[in-house]
């Protein structure tokens, strides 16, 4: 099982030195792999009194490809994902560029985890359907693809049209992997038919072994083998439930649980731990690591 950490965006600060720092612990720790979570605009809730967001104008969010492309520079062997980009708010080849190149400068690092998104109010500001972006998520996944495999590319869709087209330089991987975040039952049915992974986007181990039971039945009806999906788990912050308030003993038992579930992926969230700057997250993450047990 590789073993990630979900990168402290609120927390973390804007110092480059600081985001440098955070990068190159992860890597010199031995961790596999970094997540960082996308989100563009923060909402002011002011005049939004029934606002029940995770997150408003006061979280603090850098640019999931800027930063991913920043840390492709720092680092040499960890996998760069985003964990998820809100695919549906962005203009799919334009995703498919800035993914490739990401992908290059990091010679075939990069894993893009999408989902569909909560925030309407940044779907409006980016001048995209908020209601419809389930469906197009779908033949997003088909376009990316086509455009990192195909030159020239040539695309007839409901919603994307490409003629001959294409873009250059295409990505080290053929294609780039996509994995898919979320719980509901059309997202594990969706994860199942098109996603190499699946991001579970939970903390929570209660309903694990059903969610995986049904994206495994459902990728044998689509005719594909469940082993080929991979599955990222999280361990970390709850709602009211900070990561270092439960500890290493908890940690270990959490890590076991999720491999005998069958995750091959393991991210560490120290979010909303009550952390700031990126020597605590630091230590957080150096802690969580020490943990483990041998061989996980």
């Amino acid at each position: 099982m590789k073993l990630g950490v979900i990168f402290p965006q609120q927390e973390i600060g804007a110092d480059p030195g600081g985001l440098r720092e955070y990068f190159l612990a992860v890597e010199e720790l031995g961790y596999d792999y970094i997540g960082v979570y996308d989100h563009i605009l923060g909402a002011d809730t002011a005049n939004r009194p029934n606002w029940n967001g995770i997150y408003d104008k006061h979280d603090m969010f850098h640019e999931a490809f800027v930063l991913l492309a920043y840390g492709a520079a720092l680092t040499t062997r960890i996998q760069l994902c985003t964990s998820i980009m809100v695919l549906g708010q962005r203009q799919t080849a334009l995703v498919a560029k800035q993914a490739a190149a990401i992908d290059i400068l990091s010679n075939g690092r990069m894993r893009l985890g999408i989902g569909v998104g909560w925030n309407a109010v940044e779907y409006e500001a980016l001048c995209q359907d908020f209601s419809n972006r389930g469906q197009r998520l779908e033949e997003q996944i088909d376009v990316l693809r086509a455009l990192w495999t195909q030159n020239p590319c040539t695309y007839e869709g409901r919603w994307h049209q490409i003629h001959e087209a294409s873009i250059n330089p295409l990505p080290v991987q053929q294609p780039i992997p996509i994995w898919i975040g979320g719980r509901a039952d059309r997202v594990l049915r969706r994860t199942a038919r098109l996603a190499d992974g699946w991001l579970t986007q939970s903390h929570q181990l209660d309903d694990a072994p059903e969610a995986i039971a049904r994206i495994r039945t459902y990728a044998q009806e689509a005719g594909r083998d469940p082993n080929t999906i991979g599955i990222e788990a999280r361990i970390g912050s709850r709602r009211n439930t900070p990561a270092l308030s439960t500890g290493p003993d908890i940690w270990r038992t959490e890590a076991l649980a999720w491999r005998d579930l069958g995750a091959t992926h393991l991210s560490f969230n120290a979010m909303r731990s009550g952390l700031q700057g990126p020597t605590q997250h630091i230590q957080a993450i150096r802690a969580f690591k020490e943990s483990m047990p041998a061989g996980l």
